[in-house]
C-alpha cells in the first residue's frame, strides 16, 4: 500500500512547497484537488498546461505519486444545464489528470444529502452522466475513480457493483470510503459488512479512503485520530496486504492529529 492525504486538508501552498511538505511529512500519494490545494487556482478552468506541468515535474520530483486528481462533480443533478456542465467540468478533470500525471480523476455523484426517493429519481441523470465521462476517459485513456455514498444514487458497494457491470468499461474503478456507507454505526456488524464490500468490490476497488469519528452527544460525527473511533479497522489491514499499488488516503485530516494517523498508517503498510 502508498500511505497517502487529502491534500488540501494541509491547507494551500505554491505547488513545488506543497510537493516538498507532502514528501517531508512521509506520504507516497496524494488525493489532489487542485483549486483547494494550490495558491492562487480557484477552478478547473484556471488550471494552465504550465501548471499542469509544473505539477507532473514537482511531485515527480518529491517521488510524490498523484493517486486521484479530485473533481467531485454534481453528476446526478436533475437540472440539465448544471448537470451539462458537471460532466464538462469533469471531462476537462481526466485531460488534467492526464497531464499532471496522475493515476485517476476521482468523483463522487451527488453534492447533496440525498433521501431514497430523490436517490432514485437522480439515479438515470447519474447513469446518462456515467456514460458520457466513461466514454471521454476511453478516448484519454484515462482511470476514473468512482465514490460510493450512502446519501447518494450510488448509494453502496452492491450498487457501484451493478453500475460499473452495466457500463463495462475497465476505465470505470472505485474509490471505496467505508465511512461514507455506515450510516448508523451501532446498527451494523461492521467486521462482517466490510469483508462483504471488499469482496464484492474486488480488484475495481482502486483506492482506499481512510478516517475515523466518535459521535457527539447531539448525534453528530466528530473527526478523530485513526484508531481511536467507532470504525472497525481491522479487515483493511488485512485486505491491503500484498496491494503495493493501493492508494490508502487519509481524508479529512485533522492537523492535530497527523502524526499520530501517518505512524497508523505506517504500521498498516509494514504489516501489509
Amino acid at each position: 500500500m502508498k500511505i497517502g492525504v487529502r491534500g488540501h486538508d494541509y491547507g494551500r501552498h505554491g505547488v513545488a512547497e506543497y510537493a516538498a511538505l507532502l514528501h517531508d511529512e512521509g506520504y507516497d500519494t496524494v488525493q489532489l484537488a487542485v483549486p483547494k490545494a494550490i495558491t492562487g487556482v480557484n477552478g478547473f478552468d484556471e488550471i494552465t498546461p504550465a501548471l499542469l506541468a509544473e505539477i507532473n515535474e514537482e511531485f515527480a520530483k518529491q517521488k510524490v505519486e498523484i493517486g486521484i486528481f479530485s473533481c467531485y462533480m454534481d453528476l446526478s443533478n436533475p437540472d440539465s444545464e448544471v448537470r451539462r456542465k458537471a460532466v464538462e467540468t469533469f471531462c476537462r478533470g481526466l485531460s488534467c489528470a492526464k497531464e499532471a500525471g496522475a493515476k485517476m480523476a476521482g468523483t463522487e455523484t451527488s453534492y447533496e444529502h440525498l433521501g431514497p426517493l430523490e436517490k432514485q429519481r437522480r439515479f438515470p441523470y447519474m447513469m446518462d452522466s456515467l456514460k458520457r465521462i466513461t466514454e471521454e476517459a476511453e478516448r484519454l485513456s484515462v482511470q476514473i475513480g468512482l465514490e460510493p455514498v450512502a446519501f447518494h444514487p450510488l448509494e453502496d458497494m452492491e450498487t457501484a457493483v451493478e453500475v460499473l457491470d452495466e457500463i463495462g468499461s475497465k476505465r470505470l474503478q472505485l474509490i471505496f470510503d467505508p465511512a461514507n456507507l455506515l450510516q448508523r454505526p451501532e446498527e451494523v456488524r461492521q467486521e462482517a459488512y466490510w469483508k462483504r464490500c471488499l469482496a464484492l468490490g474486488g480488484e475495481r476497488i482502486a483506492a482506499l479512503h481512510i478516517k475515523d469519528f466518535r459521535m457527539t452527544s447531539e448525534g453528530e460525527r466528530r473527526g478523530c485520530a485513526l484508531g481511536d473511533g467507532l470504525m472497525e479497522l481491522a479487515p483493511f489491514h488485512e485486505w491491503v496486504k500484498g496491494k503495493q499499488e493501493l492508494a490508502v488516503i487519509r481524508d479529512e485530516l485533522d492537523l492535530a492529529f497527523a502524526r499520530a494517523d501517518i505512524a497508523y498508517l505506517q504500521r498498516m503498510k509494514a504489516q501489509s
